[in-house]
């Protein structure tokens, strides 16, 4: 069995993912029609700051966390008839982790092209 690099999960994961870019989410999350998910670790929030609005759930907890019987799911912290747009720093961990939940059967899902960066340079607000 050959080990896969990460460049090809990615490429892999890009094949069945959506992606957005920044200015689209922007608008949906102005519309109230998604929830941002920033799912990058505490210490990249804590040097670079973080995204009003959005919800941090980092990456090692996502699946724990979006599961259909977690407290954010069954509060509706995080609303799963809206889109869930994903984000991370540049956008390779956000593309996995859309796969991964589009495996658990989340259908309204996407990630940033960019990520954080991207978004940094558009209308968001960052605290």
């Amino acid at each position: 069995m050959t080990i896969k690099s990460i460049q090809s999960l990615v490429d892999s994961a890009m094949q069945e993912i959506k992606t957005i870019n920044a200015n689209e989410a922007y608008e949906m999350f102005e519309g109230n029609n998604c929830n941002l998910i920033d799912i990058r670790e505490i210490n990249e929030l804590d040097n670079t700051g973080r995204v009003e609005g959005a919800n941090h759930i980092p990456r090692g907890m996502l699946e724990v966390y979006l599961d259909p019987n977690s407290p954010i799911i069954q509060n509706r912290q995080v609303d799963k008839n809206k889109e869930l747009i994903l984000f991370c720093a540049g956008g390779v961990r956000s593309a996995l982790a859309v796969k991964s939940l589009k495996e658990m059967g989340y259908e309204k899902i996407s990630h940033i092209d960019g990520g954080f960066a991207a978004m940094s340079n558009s209308g968001f607000k960052i605290i």
